[in-house]
């Protein structure tokens, strides 16, 4: 499926279902998330946006910017990102955007773990900054 097909589709079936599937942030502590990014069993998903990403990020995040995520992404840079077997867990500034996220790639067929925790929560929390 192109690009533009599959953000339509996600955004569409998102509209529809979106009281169906409304996530809420995880109950995972930001130690939790830290230790399972640590130990290769999560994998930790920055989506805000990029002039914020290069602001500062954490380090071994990965990128996913909620408006490309609502313009679409190819189904292959979802496999790289989202790695089967994994949690993936959801992060922005303050925990609205990553929720936004979670409801987008679960209508996808995507299982997200979102955090209340922002960027600088994380950080303050232990996460080490990206240099």
């Amino acid at each position: 499926m192109d690009r533009m097909l599959f953000g339509a589709a996600v955004v569409a079936v998102a509209a529809m279902t979106l009281s169906a599937f409304a996530a809420d942030h995880t109950k995972d502590t930001p130690a939790e998330v830290k230790k399972a990014v640590a130990d290769g069993k999560a994998v930790l998903i920055d989506v805000r946006e990029a002039d914020e990403w290069k602001d500062g990020h954490v380090k071994d995040a990965k990128h996913l910017a909620l408006s490309d995520l609502k313009a679409g992404v190819p189904a292959e840079k979802l496999k790289t990102l989202f790695p089967a077997g994994k949690i993936v867990y959801l992060h922005c500034a303050a925990g609205a955007r990553s929720l936004k996220a979670a409801d987008l790639l679960k209508a996808a067929g995507y299982e997200t773990r979102p955090l209340k925790p922002g960027y600088d929560d994380l950080i303050k929390a232990g996460f080490p900054k990206a240099k």
